[in-house]
């Protein structure tokens, strides 16, 4: 039951840290988004680079590397906001790993609990037979619980998982339109 409590204060710290850093205010503020893209359209590309310099977000940082590149081929400008974009995507995704296993490990060590629980249960029959079934209710009670905690922990971790997976694919879908809009603002003449 400890690795399973464990597991379960493990996913609930994960999911709240997740619904935290992806927020679409904290990956893609339509503020600062509108603010750089007006300045950008007015040339006004120190400024927009000082905008960028000053926030936090994955998208300011996306638009920073493009920004100090602006008037390069747009391949060039490409392949730097591409980079800068896959490491937001990762930080994006960071962590989800960890619901994903313990959204499949829960039940394992449930599983383990119910053989424990079985194998308990064994034992006594064979040190004191089928005579008293209340000798046989702990082993049985044991192997219940541990399935049962398994479960209650796996599937809300499981549909966690699903939420704050599909959340992070959706950012990074924004966050790509939003690079491609921003190659084809900053893109210099083709070579």
């Amino acid at each position: 039951m400890y690795p399973i409590l464990f597991c379960s204060i493990l996913a609930l710290g994960v999911f709240i840290e997740r619904l935290f850093k992806l927020r679409q205010v904290r990956v893609l503020p339509q503020d600062l988004i509108q603010n750089l893209n007006d300045l950008i359209m007015r040339y006004k590309y120190p400024d927009a680079i000082s905008l960028c310099q000053g926030h936090p977000s994955p998208i300011a940082r996306i638009y920073h590397a493009g920004l100090k590149i602006s008037g390069q081929p747009r391949q060039v400008i490409k392949e730097v906001v591409q980079e800068v974009g896959r490491r937001e995507a990762a930080e994006l995704e960071k962590y989800l790993s960890v619901l994903s296993t313990v959204a499949s490990i829960t039940p394992l060590l449930g599983l383990l609990g119910t053989v424990s629980g079985m194998i308990k249960t064994f034992n006594i029959i064979a040190y004191y037979g089928v005579g008293n079934p209340g000798t046989m209710a702990g082993g049985i009670s044991e192997a219940l619980i541990t399935t049962a905690a398994g479960l209650t922990v796996a599937i809300p971790t499981l549909v966690g998982y699903r939420f704050v997976s599909s959340k992070a694919d959706n950012l990074i879908l924004n966050l790509e339109e939003q690079s491609i809009k921003l190659v084809e603002s900053l893109k210099g003449p083709e070579q």
